[in-house]
């Protein structure tokens, strides 16, 4: 079982996503925004997060961008989720420092192995 930081703006999403990951045997945390995800990934300390790309504030370009700045949580396995799926999103996203994209709707099966590839290591 993993901690994931679950960071999506829109509530549908956040809600179907997190009961999917529940259901898989993973513990959730959730922010809503940019600046939530930087914080709980500081006071939480995930075994990884999923980032939602557009959100309202900082987007989660950025947010992966601070994460990766600070020594203590920069090595958070990061996957990028987005509705967005030209291939210059994709690339955004892994220059801004995400380990992983995925797009939106989630094929749950598809993240599973992701999550799973980007935690094995660790275990």
């Amino acid at each position: 079982m993993a901690r994931i930081l679950l960071v999506e703006d829109n509530e549908m999403n956040r809600d179907m996503l997190s009961r999917r990951l529940i259901r898989n045997g993973h513990e959730v945390t959730m922010a809503v925004d940019g600046e939530e995800a930087v914080t709980r990934a500081h006071s939480d300390l995930p075994d990884l997060v999923l980032m939602d790309i557009g959100l309202p504030g900082i987007d989660g370009c950025e947010a992966t961008r601070r994460i990766r700045a600070t020594e203590r949580i920069a090595q958070l396995p990061i996957i990028a989720l987005t509705a967005h799926a030209m291939t210059g999103d994709r690339d955004r996203a892994l220059d801004a420092g995400c380990d992983d994209f995925d797009t939106k709707p989630v094929d749950i099966q598809r993240l599973l192995g992701k999550i799973d590839a980007l935690l094995l290591p660790k275990r």
